[in-house]
């Protein structure tokens, strides 16, 4: 089964544990500019080694992507490392190899960034790479059409062959009718086919510019170092007038939606995803905090009640999660899920669940239990902030998803401010099944002579 959909939903508990750390051991100040451009510029000096994590964070991603289009954030996303007239195809790898870096990208639904890890003396040099393929990216059509022959395969490999992909993809396309997050990141096989490189210059020309941007540089820099060196290398880029980003919103579910898919696969799995409230406003929302506290409950730790109860205590399960998403521009999910013990099916599985949320609905949480599952969620990542690609990370996630990363601190005290009650109040009136979305694995056996496949070559990730 998938590696739970889910371990991924945990941004509030990676908050918890980065704020965690930073009121044990004061938090890092962190400076910020914006450029003449509109570019933000947010520095946070880390002194402790002679390295520095530098991020281009753009406000593009898979929910800016429309039906014929989709995946073409990732597939720009690739074509990023294909060269500009200064900098050959390959030769930004290549540089910050040279000066003992290592380079990568990902895209999401919410953004694509590119970062860098390296000595802090030479941060001038990925920021003036950065800053030339932000404007100067050639995007050859050779280059594109064997690009797109390794988005294709990666898709194959991610999604295809990989049935919890395959289920959860189809879940998230039936939970959502209308807004597009229910589009995969990496787009549709169809359309990465008909894809053409017109439609990926149109896309960089639209989206790729200082006023959708946001650098982040964290490590050994003195902030108004970095602020030169950004004004030196990204301010002389032209802005760009920006697309008006309509308000998309999903239009309330009315009746639980059920999807089964058939895949090779070894054992059944059961996904149950209701949809629940993002987080928007860190001071004056409260269900948020109380849904991450809830998956901690029954999944934050060892001991906790699925694992405890499913899995050890009535053996239903062989694994058994939870998981919340409250960071986006988009619907968030609560979701719970695993695989059923031999001599059990999905359906036993989907009753024992309910259970469990039934029970906490009725009858609450424990302080005890509360503070044991708190404590778990800022526990299992409290050292994050010796990572500066962590560090990193979260402010841009922080700042592009509009909440600021000035909120860090903020967020963990809001979970500690969660109570019993607030608990057992989003058991008992969000997870119910007008929310609900069930998504079964149905397993099929390994055609004769069918193998597993390997992971595409060329990819970026």
């Amino acid at each position: 089964m998938p590696p739970l959909l889910t371990r991924l939903f945990r941004p509030l508990a990676l908050l918890a544990a980065l704020a965690a750390a930073s009121l044990a051991q004061a938090a890092p100040e962190t400076f910020e500019t914006t450029l003449g451009n509109g570019m933000k510029v947010i520095v946070r000096p880390d002194h402790r080694a002679p390295v520095v994590m530098s991020q281009v964070w753009y406000r593009i991603g898979s929910v800016d992507e429309f039906n014929g289009t989709t995946g073409i954030s990732h597939v720009l996303e690739h074509m990023m490392f294909k060269g500009t007239a200064k900098v050959p195809s390959g030769e930004f790898s290549r540089r910050v190899a040279a000066a003992g870096g290592k380079e990568n990208a990902f895209t999401s639904r919410d953004q694509t960034v590119y970062h860098q890890q390296l000595a802090a003396r030479h941060l001038p040099l990925v920021l003036e790479l950065e800053a030339d393929r932000m404007r100067n990216l050639l995007l050859d059509e050779a280059e594109f059409k064997k690009e797109i022959q390794v988005v294709m395969e990666e898709r194959r490999w991610r999604i295809e062959d990989q049935p919890g992909s395959q289920v959860y993809e189809t879940m998230v396309g039936t939970a959502l009718q209308a807004h597009p997050y229910r589009i995969p990141v990496i787009g549709y096989m169809d359309d990465l086919r008909n894809l053409t490189i017109d439609d990926v210059r149109a896309w960089y020309k639209r989206w790729y510019a200082p006023n959708n941007a946001t650098l982040v540089v964290v490590g050994d820099v003195q902030p108004e170092a970095v602020f030169e060196l950004a004004a030196r290398f990204f301010g002389p880029l032209e802005p760009s007038v920006l697309p008006a980003r309509k308000p998309q919103t999903e239009p309330a579910q009315t009746g639980i939606r059920r999807v089964r898919v058939k895949a090779v696969a070894e054992e059944p799995t059961l996904t149950m995803a209701w949809r629940a409230p993002s987080l928007t406003d860190p001071e004056g929302d409260w269900m948020p905090y109380a849904l991450d506290v809830l998956a901690g409950v029954l999944d934050g730790y060892p001991g906790a009640r699925l694992n405890t109860r499913l899995v050890r205590e009535q053996r239903i399960a062989v694994d058994v999660d939870a998981g919340y998403d409250a960071i986006g521009r988009g619907p968030s999910f609560f979701m719970l899920g695993g695989a059923p013990a031999s001599g059990h099916t999905v359906d036993d599985l989907e009753k024992a669940l309910r259970e469990q949320i039934r029970d906490i609905a009725d009858n609450g949480v424990r302080a005890e239990e509360l503070a044991r599952a708190r404590s778990q969620v800022v526990a299992g990542q409290v050292f994050a902030r010796d990572s500066i690609s962590a560090q990193a990370r979260m402010i841009g996630e922080l700042e592009l998803a509009g909440l600021g990363y000035r909120t860090e601190d903020r967020l963990l005290e809001k979970l500690r401010e969660v109570t019993p009650e607030q608990v057992q109040r989003v058991a008992r009136e969000l997870l119910v099944d007008d929310t609900l979305t069930v998504a079964v694995l149905d397993p099929q056996p390994m055609p004769e002579g069918g193998k597993p496949k390997g992971p595409p070559k060329g990819g970026r990730h």
